[in-house]
């Protein structure tokens, strides 16, 4: 089975307002199943809100120098919150034959939960990262890990 890794939207225009320590917390596990996932020839895909971007602010809208990006990597910028919707997101999952989607980053009530549940209309599964996925309100990650699929760092490597 190919997993696909979406790392949303962790740049900083969006994380200004979430704690450092969590932000760290959350790369820690990302970055590790990033590596896990590039070291088994899966797919990671960095996905970019480049709503608002222009050639004079661009800096705040890169990804954070706290997330590894590696040269085997993929990149896709989205305007909207689902990244699915007019992107290439799901022809790049589809020509590289990914069943799973393991989702993380931010902003846990608007991108991540639109985007797990355009990976789920479009026949993938999709799986939350468990402690990889952000938000300015702590309320909002208890109530997304309820009612959505879980999967730990810790179990991916035996994927």
């Amino acid at each position: 089975m190919k997993i696909g890794f979406l790392i949303i939207d962790m740049q900083p225009v969006h994380l200004q307002e979430v704690d450092k320590k969590t932000i760290n917390r959350a790369c820690e596990h990302i970055n590790y199943v990033s590596d896990v996932l590039r070291s088994k020839d899966h797919v990671v895909i960095h996905v970019q809100d480049n709503e608002g971007m222009s050639e004079s602010n661009s800096d705040p809208y890169s990804i954070i120098p706290e997330i590894d990006v590696n040269e085997k990597d993929l990149i896709v910028g989205k305007e909207h919150s689902n990244a699915f919707w007019k992107t290439d997101l799901e022809q790049m999952l589809s020509e590289r034959q990914v069943e799973l989607v393991i989702i993380s980053g931010f902003a846990a009530e608007q991108c991540v939960l639109f985007t797990y549940n355009g990976a789920a209309e479009r026949g993938f599964r999709p799986v939350l990262l468990q402690n990889g996925i952000l938000s300015t309100q702590s309320e909002v990650i208890a109530s997304t890990y309820r009612d959505r699929n879980l999967i730990s760092y810790a179990v991916v490597k035996y994927l």
